[in-house]
């Protein structure tokens, strides 16, 4: 005999599943997709209507509700969705009328002037590191460096206007976002971290244009926050820390000057769930009426993937305004 007293199961109650409030129903389920006899917008269908898929579904109808009502629609965006190669899709959404501001890291910027002004960026950095190579690239330094420099005396653009200007007649413009978002009037705001990128450690570093044009940036970002009234939506693609820290503090300035920002859409895209992102951008800024989405998963995968579900959505509605 044991020493310690079991409960007794036999006085369990238990309940028909009948009566039972299920969440799920085979109605709910994903269904095969055959390319042969169905379109993109069939495959979004075919998904299940569970969880991430419903999220997924959700936020492609507000981003376009917002479009329509000529609401924000925000990108912020770290470094690894320029290196692996998602800006002409997120160019293309600023072409059709969707995306409305874009605010960034400055590595993102980097990248960006990477890859319009010579066709390559993102460097081996275990490699370089090892003899003090890593981020000496002479020229990337210089031209962001100097441009900014440059700007801080001469104009009242900020950090990401005046290298979207300087971009324009870049041999690889096509794919510059900073390019696209002047070409087209809209603002690009570049955030910088003084210490945290590679042309921080060069000659031509001018920190005190750096913070003033950054500081620039951020009053802009404000004000683009202060828009958030009654709808909107902010997407936070792949930054842990600045973007959300950044995005925080801006909302508060809005706020705080008489802007009543709420009632809008957040959306966190990352391949973690991260603290910052969740309490920053999902959580604390809908809490008076909105709804904010994580999506977990590769960058490279899903912003494909929603950019297609936006595309789709937007032509489906433009064929049904025309019959």
């Amino acid at each position: 005999m044991t020493r310690f007293p079991r409960a007794d199961f036999s006085k369990i109650k238990t309940i028909s599943i009948k009566s039972r409030k299920s969440k799920v129903t085979p109605s709910d389920f994903a269904l095969p997709f055959d390319p042969r006899v169905s379109s993109f917008e069939g495959f979004v269908n075919s998904l299940p209507a569970i969880l991430a898929a419903n999220d997924l579904k959700a936020l492609v109808k507000d981003i376009i509700r917002a479009r329509k009502s000529r609401k924000p629609v925000v990108v912020m965006l770290g470094a690894h969705v320029i290196k692996v190669g998602l800006s002409p899709l997120l160019i293309d959404l600023i072409k059709r009328g969707v995306i409305s501001a874009v605010a960034m890291n400055s590595a993102a910027a980097i990248h960006d002037v990477e890859t319009a002004m010579w066709g390559k960026t993102s460097e081996d950095v275990a490699e370089n590191i090892l003899d003090g190579r890593f981020g000496m690239a002479r020229e990337t330094g210089e031209l962001i460096n100097h441009t900014l420099s440059s700007a801080v005396r001469e104009t009242d653009m900020g950090y990401g206007e005046a290298l979207g200007k300087a971009l324009l007649n870049a041999p690889n413009k096509g794919v510059s976002l900073l390019a696209a978002c002047h070409e087209h009037d809209i603002p690009a705001t570049v955030h910088a971290a003084i210490g945290t990128d590679i042309v921080h450690q060069q000659p031509s570093m001018d920190g005190g244009a750096t913070g003033e044009m950054s500081f620039r940036d951020f009053r802009s970002f404000c004000h683009t926050c202060g828009g958030l009234v009654g709808g909107g939506v902010v997407l936070n693609i792949g930054s842990a820390v600045i973007m959300p820290e950044v995005f925080l503090k801006a909302l508060t300035v809005a706020r705080n000057l008489g802007k009543k920002a709420s009632g809008f859409t957040t959306a966190v895209f990352d391949m973690n769930v991260h603290y910052r992102p969740t309490m920053n951008v999902q959580l604390r800024p809908t809490r008076d009426g909105g709804r904010g989405y994580y999506f977990t998963g590769h960058h490279e995968l899903m912003i494909p993937l929603l950019a297609a579900m936006i595309r789709t959505r937007l032509e489906l509605q433009a064929k049904a305004g025309t019959k």
